[in-house]
């Protein structure tokens, strides 16, 4: 299995890419995004077969489908270590913590089975930890080959940043160094992140919102000199291992909302709150695999600009001052990195339109596909979409717990609301979580009149102290400060 870039090669010299050699890379040298030559392909035979497996032996043989550069046998240690009751307790009651990734029923409503895929039962109480604790365990095995060291750039809106902090804390030969909007996550993913005291941890509060950190990541990914002398990586999910590792609890979500009837050909549909674009992009790839996937649903908040575009074909940045700061900040992403990956696939897996579409971002803030063949396409890949306000989630919290008894986090709500518009009779929807509501007790509050339970060893979290630097939204700066806490 070998990669290539969404703009051109795999590298410079135009060679495609070993996973290998990719892993801990993030960006390809020419600004593009990794992606396979071709998807590998699961047969009705695997997907019955996978049936019965594990979660961490499924991860295993998901991966083993990218990943023929690592011996099976150690990939299958690395997902052992990596899924296992113990890392993922953070179980509702009744649920079994072995399963790791529970789905939780809510009912049938418009002739349509309506679930909840449980993923964020990890350390930080969000669906990145499925990906990241992952990565923690192949980046410590690919440096540990070498003898090597990596010095981690990433940026948050809310979750990705403890999860990866979380996942490489103490990690042998790795450093992390967060971005994350001043002012502009929870108090409970605030306190998550600036808590940690390990030495390996940076956290930065950058003065802007979370576009302006990616697009510092994506600044230091592009000075090739740069990032070689101080040998930066990423955890984004611009990182092709985090997209990868994401697809396997489709298959596991898959198995489950088809339970022992159907066999292996049974359409469902996942409805995905998104916006980096990496969680949906990840069912695009297994549907890509051969998934019996029917709808991949695209449910953004008030920060619409997937929704847009799965609706007229334009996708139009917006500026900083222009993306509004919401009650599911996570998805308070106005630039979709991840997009880029979908939009070489609807393409045709055409490099040179690619480019010509994303310079377009870069210099007229956005392009229009409206009309197009392309556009047309869309709906070949499953692609819907819908949008969700802060009235929307408070209203379908309420209602959640009034049906089923059950207390959902508000970027879970953007995705409840949005899967019920499109649910069709006899089809299962699965609407993937994203994080536990503890995590945003004030919205909650405000839709219940009292705060969600929180797992235990978690009462007391933003009474801890806290450790941070402030930044200004400058590349150069963050450059500086990487550079004089490495010693490189």
């Amino acid at each position: 299995m070998k990669y290539l870039s969404t703009r051109g090669a795999g590298t410079l010299s135009g060679t495609p890419q070993s996973f290998s050699s990719i892993l801990l890379g993030g960006l390809a040298p020419d600004g593009g995004l990794y992606l396979p030559t071709a998807y590998p392909q699961v047969t009705k035979a695997e997907l019955s077969a996978w049936r019965q497996l594990s979660y961490a032996d499924l991860a295993a043989e998901v991966l083993h489908k990218f990943i023929d550069d690592v011996p099976v046998e150690i990939l299958r240690d690395l997902t052992r270590r990596t899924y296992t009751a113990e890392g993922y307790k953070n179980v509702r009651p009744g649920e079994n913590a072995a399963d790791i990734t529970p789905l939780v029923t809510l009912g049938e409503e418009n002739g349509a089975p309506l679930s909840l895929l449980a993923l964020s039962n990890g350390p930080t109480l969000a669906f990145k930890d499925m990906a990241m604790q992952l990565l923690g365990n192949l980046f410590e095995y690919a440096l540990a080959q070498h003898g090597d060291a990596l010095n981690i750039l990433g940026a948050t809106s809310g979750d990705t940043g403890s999860a990866a902090e979380y996942a490489m804390r103490g990690k042998d030969g790795i450093r992390v160094f967060m971005l994350s909007p001043a002012g502009k996550m929870s108090a409970f993913q605030t306190a998550q992140m600036y808590s940690l005291q390990d030495p390996n941890i940076f956290n930065l509060a950058v003065d802007g919102v979370f576009d302006d950190c990616q697009d510092i990541v994506k600044a230091v990914s592009n000075d090739h000199a740069y990032k070689a002398r101080h040998k930066i990586g990423t955890v984004n999910s611009i990182n092709w291992a985090r997209v990868v590792a994401q697809v396997v609890y489709y298959f596991k979500g898959y198995f489950a909302a088809t339970g022992g009837t159907g066999g292996s050909d049974r359409e469902i549909s996942f409805t995905v709150p998104s916006g980096n674009f990496g969680n949906v992009c990840a069912g695009h790839i297994a549907r890509m695999m051969g998934l019996p996937v029917r709808k991949l649903v695209v449910a953004t908040n008030e920060n619409d600009v997937l929704d847009e575009f799965f609706r007229t074909g334009r996708y139009r940045v917006r500026k900083s001052a222009e993306t509004y700061h919401t009650s599911s900040p996570s998805m308070d992403i106005s630039k979709a990195s991840n997009f880029e990956r979908f939009m070489f696939d609807l393409l045709g897996r055409d490099a040179e339109r690619t480019v010509a579409l994303f310079r377009s971002v870069e210099t007229e803030g956005g392009f229009d596909l409206s009309g197009t063949d392309a556009f047309a396409r869309v709906a070949e890949f499953g692609f819907v979409s819908g949008r969700s306000t802060h009235a929307d989630r408070i209203e379908t919290i309420r209602d959640v717990v009034k049906r089923y008894d059950i207390v959902i986090d508000t970027h879970t709500a953007d995705g409840v609301k949005v899967a019920r518009e499109a649910l069709e009779p006899g089809v299962p929807m699965v609407v993937l979580e994203t994080a536990q509501p503890a995590k945003f007790a004030e919205t909650i509050l405000d839709a219940l009149g009292s705060e969600p339970p929180r797992p235990a060893g978690f009462e007391k979290l933003e009474a801890l102290p806290q450790r941070f630097d402030t930044v200004p939204a400058d590349a150069e700066r963050i450059k500086a400060f990487i550079a004089g806490h490495t010693g490189l």
